[in-house]
């Protein structure tokens, strides 16, 4: 049985005729605490999986933590209401994220809810290197990739994901969640874990199901990626994000065709 997933007996109807009841798949989504040397920090609706890797992908993205061994130890405890994740910080990081003063308890997909200030919602981001050098014919079966890693999602319609190839297009990793920001700090908690044990390991390109939002550039060039493919759209700000950080941005993506917001250099041909 494929983990997060939950089967029940439904109902279904054609042309207002309703057919002989059948078992169906849903996706599972519950609670995920995470929580910080003893101090619960947010809660997230996720799916029950590759939670580890989450953790630490969510630790960097919002700069909790600096580099993977910030970290020293996560468990994973399993609730009746949900499942908690506990992080243990170093005594320094955990200083400065007492200070942030941050309630994100309640947030949502959006991102920001329980964000203080709106200086919260922006964080500052460093230009990115121009190191990174891409040509679109590389990556026309791209999307073939996410398919691959949405086990739960090829049963249920009902998950993102997001995938890491490397600069020649080839598949390196992936993950899902029904969050498509879930999914991403599982993919980058992965990514940093890997470039740890691997520090030559090339960067590559970051593909995603979902659209592109503020928070999934600034998430990605947090991370020092160069490259972000997004299937659906791009918003306003996270166009404006992308410019500024210098990432390469890339909407409507469908292997063959695409729309380039901003970052063009990095396309050979452009």
């Amino acid at each position: 049985m494929t983990i997060g997933i939950e089967t029940l007996t439904v109902n279904k109807f054609i042309a207002a005729k309703q057919l002989a009841p059948e078992l169906d798949q849903l996706a599972i989504e519950m609670p995920v605490a995470l929580i910080y040397n003893g101090i619960s920090h947010v809660v997230m609706m996720a799916s029950p999986k590759d939670l580890a890797y989450f953790a630490i992908g969510f630790s960097l993205t919002e700069k909790i933590i600096t580099a993977v061994t910030d970290i020293y130890g996560i468990d994973i405890n399993p609730t009746p209401q949900g499942i908690e994740v506990h992080i243990e910080l170093s005594s320094r990081r955990f200083a400065e994220l007492k200070n942030k003063r941050r309630h994100l308890a309640g947030r949502t997909g959006c991102g920001i809810c329980g964000s203080e200030q709106i200086e919260q919602v922006c964080q500052f981001i460093p230009t990115l290197p121009n190191n990174h050098r891409i040509n679109l014919s590389d990556f026309t079966n791209s999307l073939a990739t996410l398919e691959q890693v949405q086990l739960v999602g090829q049963q249920t319609g009902c998950t993102h994901a997001a995938v890491w190839l490397d600069l020649q297009g080839n598949f390196i990793a992936g993950f899902e969640d029904i969050g498509r920001h879930v999914a991403l700090d599982k993919l980058l908690g992965y990514r940093a874990k890997r470039l740890q044990q691997q520090p030559d390991h090339p960067s590559g390109v970051i593909l995603v199901s979902s659209r592109a939002s503020y928070e999934m550039v600034q998430k990605s060039a947090i991370c020092g990626i160069e490259i972000l493919l997004a299937v659906s759209a791009a918003t306003s700000m996270a166009v404006e994000q992308a410019k500024q950080s210098n990432l390469t941005l890339i909407g409507f993506f469908r292997g063959t065709k695409g729309v380039v917001y901003s970052g063009g250099e990095r396309i050979e041909g452009f």
